[in-house]
């Protein structure tokens, strides 16, 4: 027997395979299923450090969300901060707005976007004293929440308005007669 002749046959067996058992080759071919992703967890509390690159102190903050920390001459406001359960692979990211207190004491906006825990250098603020970056999120912190945190503001019914109720049926026994007249 010849090269030609080996591949050939193995080929017809690869079809024959496949005549017989079609479902089999299905299942061969068909990728393997991806784990599955749970919801993401909201949390309440973003941890951030910063460096003041003057005199090189590393600092570890928490920020509630929505609420606004200064570190230096910036102002950090995440907007939410979600992670991963414990037992699937770190994911962690917050939407982040950091103003800066120009000399002039003028908010500047300079940055507004998504900061990811596991890539500190994909998206942290670079400014030229100081450096911001998200380290995580997490549901408690040794800090206790400032007055106002959203556990404690008043809920806002965002509900379509009711229409208004028909005036109640006045009692005829004190009810004046109307007259038509305007008064």
């Amino acid at each position: 027997m010849n090269i030609f002749s080996l591949t050939s046959m193995a080929g017809l067996t690869a079809i024959a395979a496949v005549a017989v058992c079609p479902a089999a080759f299905a299942a061969a071919q068909a990728p393997a299923a991806a784990p599955a992703i749970s919801d993401r967890i909201t949390n309440p509390v973003a941890e951030f450090a910063g460096i003041d690159k003057i005199t090189g102190r590393i600092i570890t903050f928490d920020v509630y969300i929505d609420e606004t920390v200064q570190f230096g001459a910036l102002q950090v406001t995440p907007r939410i901060c979600y992670s991963r359960p414990e037992n699937e692979e770190p994911k962690t990211d917050s939407f982040v707005e950091v103003d800066e207190i120009t000399l002039d004491r003028k908010i500047r906006r300079i940055f507004t976007g998504w900061m990811f825990a596991e890539s500190p250098g994909l998206n942290a603020v670079e400014h030229a004293v100081y450096d911001v970056w998200l380290k995580g999120c997490k549901q408690k912190s040794d800090v206790p929440p400032p007055d106002g945190t959203k556990a404690e503001r008043p809920k806002v019914d965002t509900s379509k308005p009711k229409p208004a109720a028909a005036p109640a049926a006045a009692d005829p026994d004190t009810a004046e007669p109307d007259d038509g007249s305007t008064n």
